[in-house]
């Protein structure tokens, strides 16, 4: 089946002798664990030779100083085998840090270099991580590698150089604390020194029932149904009713809720039977209580855009009416489109939605001003979408995505990393507006209670926590007021070096959600976002928590790296939790559907405790 731990952890099997193989496995792979594969059992090996073979002291030489910037060099090898270890690549080796052109091009940026062994472009796709107890980093630079340091302050000065030449990377200026604050903003504390960011919120957010030590590695991932997918898969549109749907190459197929996941009912609308006359859609909108669907089909020239879209009654299995997007008399398209609120696909009298474009945000209305919407059986021309409300910038916004809360707030992801909140009453200018990272944002999600906020970026997923306190002290949401300037730090969820180098060179994150609530009060448990052959699952408390072991002895923004993979043969379209409506009392969350071209695949969380 391929579920996991993470690959810091173990891989979890169906039978002894699948879970012992996967043991010495993950053991041998794991560099911060007690196998004799790792990089410490490495050093200690060397340690005890050097103290066998020790010159005697009446002819020892004098120590001769190390060269500057030495360090040693591990690589991994092995891949995902059971023989998978650490190896020393050079006992002794020097890196640098160098200015040199990319690609041809006349810009020169920083790359890391590790004698001609290495030399990798300083960014976020290195996936560096930090084990400042044992003074040493991994990283994927084609391969997986790690740097050893002789000394805390070598260990220190190394991070504090990639994270200066990474800076300027990305935004083309030296890092200083003046530049931090030109392009994050002085509100954005956290941002320019997350040790000086104000934490507190995140502590308020963990309950007492967190435990901070690591889990032990258990088999809590149980896949339960498994449905053919006929290939093509596009997009797949989870119901919170009786039924579930899963767009293809040929039409919208449906599948039946149950508490253990989603099975194919042997029912699909097909898009040859006519009403149909777009490419397939890659974008499907429950609405009208789940028994009308909004489809969405890209423009021929490969834009994500679309000029139209397409109702589908779901009752009747027909295309319904073909609406056009237009604004004043002009025809415009959209990216996106979304759901008024995170519930109001239930509602049964829903008749508006939201768009997104490049540099638009607005509602639209299905209901004609005319009183009638035209079918599209004897319709001439399709009919308009009236626009409702909404803004349309000036260029420069570059949106990509965007969702909304339980309330009908909304938070929109831009190309320059930026997200902003906008509250229920005007989509004209944001509330808040949370500065980028660096890296685009591809798609975002929001807690019900419009609490979080989860943006996805190729290389991790950054948490932003939108609580503040105003000056009555009256705690609101970004997307009720302005923050000012006690925002907490976010936080990044990301893979390992390892498990990103095993999801393949190309491989990126895409669709990150969290778990599915539509219910005041309740609080979302997990977040899922996918990337390659993998499904990716954390565990929401474990990341808020500030004492997780994740974040010890790491500089800057905390990377949290404890997650369970669920590794499929084939790259996975997208992973999602179906309603919290469909937890069972053994189980602490709802079952995850995971679609690929030719499967769906429904797996439940164990409701076993970690201890």
């Amino acid at each position: 089946m391929g579920t996991s731990q993470s690959r810091e952890g173990l891989e979890v099997t169906d039978s002894d002798s699948d879970y012992e193989e996967e043991q010495r496995y993950e053991d041998a792979q794991t560099p911060s664990g007690s196998h004799s594969t790792d990089v410490d059992d490495v050093e200690a090996k060397l340690s005890t030779l050097k103290l066998k073979y020790q010159t005697p002291p009446s002819s020892a030489k004098p120590q001769t100083p190390l060269p500057q910037n030495a360090v040693r060099l591990y690589l991994h090898i092995g891949g995902n085998t059971p023989n998978a270890k650490w190896i020393i690549s050079e006992k002794l080796i020097t890196y640098a840090f160098v200015r040199d052109t990319e690609n041809d091009q006349n810009d020169t940026v920083w790359f890391l270099t590790v004698g001609s062994k290495v030399r990798a472009r300083v960014s976020s796709e290195m996936q560096l991580k930090m084990f400042g107890d044992q003074r040493r980093v991994d990283f994927v630079a084609d391969g997986v590698w790690a740097l050893k340091f002789p000394s805390d302050d070598t260990y220190r000065s190394f991070i504090t150089d990639f994270q200066n030449c990474m800076f300027e990377n990305v935004y083309g200026l030296e890092c200083t604390d003046e530049n931090k604050v030109k392009i994050y903003g002085k509100e954005f504390i956290g941002w320019v020194k997350p040790e000086a960011a104000d934490d507190s919120v995140w502590e308020d957010a963990v309950s007492g029932e967190e435990n901070p030590s690591p889990a032990r590695r258990t088999n809590d991932l149980m896949e339960e149904f498994e449905e053919a997918a006929n290939g093509g898969v596009q997009t797949l549109t989870l119901g919170a009713l009786d039924n579930s749907f899963m767009v293809n190459d040929s039409g919208v197929h449906v599948y039946r809720n149950f508490d253990r996941g989603i099975q194919g009912k042997g029912v699909a609308v097909k898009f040859n039977d006519g009403g149909f006359r777009q490419q397939t859609p890659n974008k499907a909108l429950l609405m009208r209580a789940e028994t009308n669907m909004m489809l969405m089909s890209p423009l021929k020239d490969g834009k994500p855009h679309a000029a139209k879209l397409h109702q589908l009654d779901i009752e009747t299995g027909k295309i319904v009416t073909e609406w056009k997007f237009e604004k004043d008399g002009t025809d415009i398209t959209m990216r996106d489109i979304s759901n008024d609120t995170k519930g109001s696909q239930l509602d049964p009298s829903e008749s508006t939605f939201l768009g997104l474009d490049d540099n638009r945000l607005c509602q639209w209305d299905m209901r004609d001003k005319k009183g009638i919407v035209q079918n599209i059986a004897s319709a001439s021309s399709s009919p308009v979408l009236h626009w409702s409300q909404g803004h349309q910038f000036s260029r420069g916004t570059n949106f990509q995505c965007f969702a909304t809360t339980g309330d009908g707030s909304i938070v929109v992801g831009s190309l320059d990393g930026k997200i902003r909140l906008y509250s229920t009453s005007s989509m004209r200018m944001a509330k808040t507006a949370f500065p980028g990272l660096g890296s685009p944002i591809t798609s975002v999600d929001v807690t019900y209670d419009g609490k979080w906020v989860i943006g996805t970026t190729d290389a991790y997923l950054v948490l932003i926590c939108t609580l503040f306190t105003d000056k009555d002290g009256r705690t609101k949401t970004g997307f009720s007021g302005r923050m000012g300037n006690r925002i907490p730090a976010p936080r990044l969820l990301k893979l390992t070096p390892l498990d990103s180098h095993l999801a393949g060179p190309n491989n990126k994150f895409h669709g990150g959600h969290f778990s599915w609530v539509t219910e005041n009060g309740k609080q979302e448990r997990h977040l899922v976002a996918t990337v390659g052959k993998f499904s990716v699952i954390w565990d929401f408390q474990r990341v808020k928590n500030s004492a997780h072991e994740c974040y010890r002895n790491q500089q800057g923004l905390k990377s949290c790296y404890c997650y369970k993979i669920v590794l499929k043969d084939e790259s996975i379209v997208e992973s999602r939790f179906m309603h919290d409506k469909y937890a069972v009392s053994d189980s602490p969350e709802a079952p995850l559907v995971v679609a690929t071209p030719m499967k769906l695949s429904s797996i439940s969380l164990s409701g076993k405790r970690r201890v």
